[in-house]
């Protein structure tokens, strides 16, 4: 079973940029569908981006495509999130998720395992 710990959220000006990193423990780390979302304040979950197990196909959420771009180092088993030109609307708690499907779903539910969420807050 894969278990994921988020790092890199922080206070950053409106603009700015910033890069999460999941790292991910567990051997099949590579077969899985790995995912982020994030939660504002009063809001519900949102999908962000996800990618295939082999990382040819991703997809992003209309509000950050063209900004937000979505990798990972299987030798590290880490997943990436590399946020640029950000906006205030882009604070919220981030989350990486991973299912063993390898099946992408830009849902919540389509996601099985979760790590605890790292705060990005982008300041106007």
């Amino acid at each position: 079973q894969v278990q994921l710990v988020e790092s890199g959220g922080g206070l950053v000006q409106a603009g700015g940029s910033l890069r999460l990193s999941c790292a991910a423990s567990g051997r099949s780390f590579r077969s899985y569908a790995l995912g982020w979302f994030r939660q504002a304040p009063g809001k519900e979950r949102e999908f962000v981006s996800a990618m295939t197990p082999s990382g040819e196909t991703t997809v992003y959420a209309d509000s950050v495509k063209g900004r937000f771009t979505i990798s990972k180092d299987n030798a590290k088993t880490t997943l990436y999130l590399q946020m640029n030109s950000l906006k205030p609307e882009d604070t919220g708690v981030y989350y990486c998720a991973a299912d063993p499907s390898g099946i992408i779903v830009e849902d919540e539910f389509g996601f099985e395992i979760w790590g605890q969420g790292t705060q990005v807050t982008v300041s106007s």
